[in-house]
This record gives C-alpha cells, sequence and structure tokens, in this order.
C-alpha cells in the first residue's frame, strides 16, 4: 500500500499521461489507480475486480483490461506472466529490482532480492541499449511443496 504522497504523485503521472496522449480522465481510471495503489503483492484482473466491485464501484472486467495496459504503458504498473497463470501486476512506484521464485507446483510467487546479483547487471553495458530495470523470474519448488512431497512420497511407502 503506498502512502498518500506516493498516490499524489501517481494521479499527477496519470494525468500527465492522459494530457499528453489526449485521452479522457475518467473517474474510472482513478478509481482504478486507487484500488492499485492498495495493493501491496502481486494481483491479477480478478482480484482487482473483486477488490473493487467490493467497494461498491462497478467497472466491467474489458475496462479493467483497457485501463491495465494504460497504466503498463504509463509506467504505473509492471506486468508480469509466470508461467501458465493469467498476468500479474505490481505497482511500479518504489519497487527495486528484484527476483520473482515461483513454485512450478502451487503457483506461489515471493519476491526475492539478490544485491550482488542487481549490482553485476548493473554494471553490464548492452551495445545500443541502455537498462531502465530489471525483473528476474526463477521457477523451482517452494518449501511447502518440497515438504509436502515429502510427506506424500513417504506415506506412500
Amino acid at each position: 500500500m503506498l502512502d498518500e504522497k506516493s498516490l499524489i504523485a501517481l494521479r499527477a503521472a496519470l494525468t500527465e499521461y492522459l494530457r499528453v496522449k489526449k485521452l479522457r480522465k475518467t473517474p474510472e481510471r482513478f478509481a482504478i489507480l486507487d484500488k492499485v495503489a492498495e495493493m501491496n503483492r502481486h494481483f491479477d484482473i480478478d482480484t482487482l475486480y473483486a477488490a473493487i466491485d467490493a467497494d461498491g464501484f462497478h467497472v466491467s472486467r474489458a475496462t479493467l483490461y483497457n485501463t491495465m495496459d494504460l497504466f503498463t504503458d504509463c509506467g504505473i504498473v509492471r506486468r508480469h506472466q509466470f508461467g501458465t497463470q493469467p498476468a500479474q501486476y505490481e505497482i511500479a512506484a518504489g519497487i527495486s529490482n528484484h527476483l520473482h521464485l515461483i513454485c512450478r507446483q502451487c503457483g506461489k510467487i515471493k519476491e526475492a532480492k539478490d544485491p550482488e546479483l542487481v549490482q553485476f547487471i548493473n554494471t553490464r553495458h548492452y551495445s545500443a541499449f541502455q537498462n531502465s530495470y530489471f525483473s528476474l523470474y526463477v521457477y523451482g519448488t517452494c518449501n511447502a511443496c518440497v515438504r509436502r512431497n515429502k510427506r506424500t512420497k513417504k506415506n506412500s511407502n
């Protein structure tokens, strides 16, 4: 969840983006932005839809998809595709470069920081390319699933 100062900055960034692109400043876009700012983890469209609906603000899923595309283009959110799961989003404000550890068994996503890896990638130079940020996906099995697999295997013997 973002603080009030960060939310104001996001609203200003969205307002400027809409002005430059000559798009309408609709109440739906700002209501969606406010709800996105409340998210403190990765979320998908269904989670966002349920959160907005629970507040009594009704928008279509098509509006959510279109708005999230707009927010991605604007740089407000980052869109991730973790394996076969639905697209996941996270708010971009205040997020540093990090790893996503994805369990292939249960689908759980955990964020991890690796300062050495960040430093290494930040020192890399690529011809005709300037880095902005990076996001790395690491697939494997979480500890909970490893323990569950061991118990299942032990019980089946």
